[in-house]
C-alpha cells in the first residue's frame, strides 16, 4: 500500500521547502509546470526539492530510480514519484 498524500499538502510541502513567502498553494495548479515557465523554479530548487522529498518520506537515492526533471515537473507527478517509492505505514 502506498502512501497518499494530496495535491495540496504536496505544495504546502514546494512553499515551505523553498520558502517562497510570496506563494499560496491556491496559485499552484496540479499540472502546472515547477520549472522556467509556470512557478519558475530553477535547478537549485529542484535539488533543494529532490533532498527534502527524499528525507521527509524516507526515499532511498538508488542509481535505478532517480528523481529527474520529469518525476519534479508538476505537483501530479511529484506526488506520483511518492507514492511509487514510499510505503504507507503499517
Amino acid at each position: 500500500m502506498s502512501l497518499e498524500i494530496t495535491p495540496l499538502e504536496m505544495k504546502k510541502f514546494i512553499i515551505e521547502t523553498l520558502a517562497l513567502e510570496d506563494t499560496q498553494p491556491e496559485d499552484i495548479g496540479d499540472d502546472e509546470p515547477l520549472f522556467i515557465e509556470g512557478l519558475g523554479l530553477d535547478s537549485i530548487d529542484g535539488l533543494e526539492l529532490d533532498i527534502a522529498l527524499r528525507k521527509k518520506f524516507q526515499i532511498e537515492a538508488s542509481e535505478d530510480k532517480p528523481a529527474s526533471r520529469e518525476h519534479l515537473a508538476t505537483v501530479r507527478s511529484l506526488i506520483a514519484f511518492v507514492s511509487a517509492n514510499t510505503q504507507a505505514p503499517a
